[in-house]
């Protein structure tokens, strides 16, 4: 078999992917829509995240920039955003104060994915109108847990 058949690293689940009991969707979380727009303009974060949240019973749908993160919202009203805050052409900064100033979609709550990692940053995209922040590598358990809170 040819090594570029094999699955590579990424592709094999690490421990963190591996669903515990408080990460698998109860029957009361099955009936309810856990739809999430992905907004992500590096293909392999994107792939990895939508893997992961897939695996734990979330319907993702991927943007891959500001426009059309804001489109995708006002169209497919998934219950929650995953904003990439460094996007080509409108960033997540202003694409989230632009969804946040659309009385359509000002209810669904934003969470910011960013390797800025400063205190100030943190508050950049709060000020924007996120509604939680989250660091990049993204650790997925901390991730759910923002998740689910704003479900």
């Amino acid at each position: 078999m040819p090594s570029e058949d094999l699955p590579s690293s990424e592709d094999l689940p690490s421990s963190e992917d591996l669903p515990s009991s408080e990460d698998l969707p109860s029957s009361e979380d099955q009936q309810t829509d856990r739809h999430i727009l992905l907004v992500e303009d590096n293909e392999m974060n994107a792939d990895m995240l939508s893997r992961r949240l897939r695996r734990r019973g979330y319907r993702i749908s991927l943007a891959v920039d500001g426009q059309e993160g804001i489109d995708c919202t006002r169209r497919l009203r998934p219950r929650l955003v995953l904003m990439d805050m460094s996007l080509p052409g409108i960033d997540g900064w202003e694409a989230t104060r632009r969804l946040k100033a659309d009385p359509e979609t000002r209810h669904i709550p934003i969470i910011a994915l960013t390797a800025h990692a400063m205190s100030e940053d943190r508050q950049k995209a709060l000020d924007a109108g996120c509604d939680e922040y989250d660091t990049k590598p993204v650790e997925l358990r901390r991730l759910l847990r923002k998740i689910e809170s704003l479900l």
